[in-house]
């Protein structure tokens, strides 16, 4: 069964908490035990609910903007993420030790901040977000437990501290930045239509010191012998589409109204939380630094798309046809923010599950190739995006590894 129907599956059966597993993990990186400090309580982890409740809520529709777009969603569950994690942090910190006080406070602290922040993005379902505090509460025996409580919170603390940033942070700005004019540039898919993530570059970022910081030497110049082998590659495609390329490009469409690709990588994230047996802390500070990476690569890559504005290949080509589920997104082609994202995700799950590289890698392969199998990117596009991905990754790796970054609770 493929991931996004396993999580079709989950969403539509969500349950409250998420069932703890004793299973003996593989080898992981960044210092995961997969440890649960040895406490007789076995109610599961209560961030990978949060994260379900999420996804479900940014496919919507949900009052008064309907389901999220890419960016928006990808920002949000970086909202989450981080303040899932900052909150859990403060929670040990006030626990002071091991054992059930420990877990019920990170358990409370997770529930708070994910009220708190998804409160702030949804008002209108804030009793759907309060009913998943009060299940939690009341999930394990003798509860509530008063720790869950103080770890709750803590959570809304940081929880309202997010949402602070999230008001500041200059994300959904209505800018529109007029391309340069001539055959070699993006145009608008319509005279009335902005182009999507005109504001990005200038978003608030969570790791990187600026947004060009790994912007990618330029495409290949248009009408050169490079950049017509390019659009040839993909009018052959268009040409010659088979089934098996649009079943591709079809599940890895990932447009508003699904998961997207943020959600898609979370949810490969909260698969290998189930399977190793993660500990809450460990569970939220790979949905963080996973999240946020992939925020910050989007950022990275809008840069780099409004600084080149380079036409899409059924533009250059007007033979060039693009698949329906895919469609024809309204910003320019180079490089690709499906790519960006999907390597910075891996590249996170993959330092965390090191096992798991060349399969993730095998499946950024696939993400990549499936939009040039939709006729919207050429293959250099992919691979600016691939590598643009990665470096932000990495650097963010690297960052929140030195113990002092916006992951570190201060």
């Amino acid at each position: 069964m493929s991931r996004l129907a396993r999580l079709s599956i989950f969403l539509s059966a969500l349950a409250v908490a998420s069932a703890c597993t004793d299973r003996t993990p593989g080898p992981t990186g960044l210092g995961i035990t997969a440890s649960r400090h040895g406490a007789p309580f076995s109610a599961g982890l209560a961030s990978p609910a949060w994260q379900a409740l999420a996804a479900a809520s940014f496919i919507g529709p949900t009052p008064p903007t309907g389901s999220l777009n890419p960016l928006q969603s990808a920002h949000a569950y970086a909202l989450l993420g981080v303040a899932q994690y900052l909150a859990v942090q403060g929670a040990d910190a006030a626990a002071g030790s091991n054992g059930r006080s420990h877990l019920e406070a990170e358990r409370g602290a997770v529930a708070g901040a994910s009220a708190a922040v998804l409160t702030y993005l949804f008002p209108g379902s804030t009793q759907s977000f309060e009913n998943l505090v009060t299940a939690q509460a009341g999930a394990g025996p003798g509860q509530p437990h008063p720790w869950f409580a103080r770890g709750e919170a803590i959570g809304r603390e940081v929880g309202a501290g997010i949402v602070a940033r999230a008001r500041s942070d200059h994300f959904g700005l209505p800018l529109n930045p007029a391309p340069p004019v001539g055959p070699q540039f993006w145009t608008s898919n319509s005279p009335t239509a902005p182009v999507a993530g005109g504001d990005m570059p200038g978003v608030t970022s969570w790791f990187l010191t600026s947004a060009n910081q790994f912007r990618p030497g330029p495409p290949p110049a248009f009408g050169s012998a490079e950049f017509l082998a390019a659009l040839a590659e993909i009018r052959t495609i268009s040409d010659t589409r088979t089934a098996t390329q649009i079943q591709t490009a079809v599940y890895w469409a990932l447009n508003a109204g699904t998961v997207t690709a943020a959600g898609f990588w979370l949810q490969v994230a909260t698969d290998d939380i189930n399977a190793h047996g993660l500990s809450e802390r460990e569970a939220t500070h790979l949905y963080a630094l996973t999240s946020a990476v992939m925020f910050d690569a989007g950022i990275g890559c809008w840069d780099a798309k409004l600084f080149y504005w380079l036409v899409r290949p059924w533009k250059a080509d007007p033979l060039i046809t693009t698949t329906a589920a895919v469609g024809k997104p309204n910003h320019p082609s180079y490089p690709s923010g499906h790519s960006c994202l999907s390597s910075s995700g891996a590249e996170v799950i993959s330092t965390f599950f090191p096992e798991q590289r060349a399969q993730l890698a095998a499946m950024v392969e696939e993400a990549g190739l499936s939009r040039m199998y939709g006729g919207i990117h050429y293959r250099f596009d992919i691979e600016a995006g691939q590598a643009l991905g990665r470096n932000v990754a990495r650097y963010a790796i690297a960052a929140d590894a030195s113990g002092n970054s916006v992951l570190t609770a201060h």
